[in-house]
């Protein structure tokens, strides 16, 4: 497996880090094949358990969609104050009526502190660490997003559960 899929410490995770099958996403918030895919995946550890580890990466193509680094960097900064799943899975919830002047509200919402989210937001405490994540992602050939990784593959096939459980299997004993 190439280096930069191994799990790194600061990666988000979700689910068993020695699971038989490790996804690593590079996602966009505002991407809708992405939600797709975040969908399918939710759906697929909820199944799955403790068979299924999937790490969220950013991949924010802010040429298509003008909120996906700020997305990113609210749920970095979600992260930050311990719950950067519930931001992740309530960005994608809201994608289609997404803007930054709604983070208060939601940062609120998920219990976070608001000011300190919207202060790290502003201010770009957490751009850096975006940029990193998305500069990994272009340097393993990922040009668009969603791009996943089954345990250190490149999967290019339909973002649906079917046709990735269908990828998945080969690596079931």
């Amino acid at each position: 497996m190439p280096q930069d899929l191994l799990i790194q410490s600061d990666d988000h995770i979700r689910g068993n880090i020695d699971a038989a099958i490790v996804v690593v996403l590079y996602n966009d918030y505002q991407c809708a094949a992405c939600r797709a895919a975040h969908l399918a995946l939710k759906d697929l550890q909820m199944r799955m358990q403790r068979q299924l580890c999937v790490v969220a990466r950013h991949f924010p193509q802010t040429d298509r969609h003008p909120y996906a680094e700020v997305a990113a960097e609210s749920a970095e900064a979600a992260g930050a104050q311990g719950n950067f799943w519930a931001m992740h899975d309530a960005l994608y919830a809201l994608q289609d009526d997404f803007e930054p002047a709604m983070l208060p509200a939601l940062a609120e919402r998920l219990g976070l502190d608001p000011d300190l989210l919207t202060e790290d937001v502003t201010q770009g405490a957490f751009r850096l660490k975006v940029e990193s994540s998305a500069s990994g992602g272009t340097h393993l050939g990922v040009v668009t997003a969603p791009t996943l990784f089954i345990n250190g593959e490149r999967y290019d096939g339909e973002i649906d559960e079917v046709a990735i459980v269908d990828a998945m299997m080969r690596f079931v004993a």
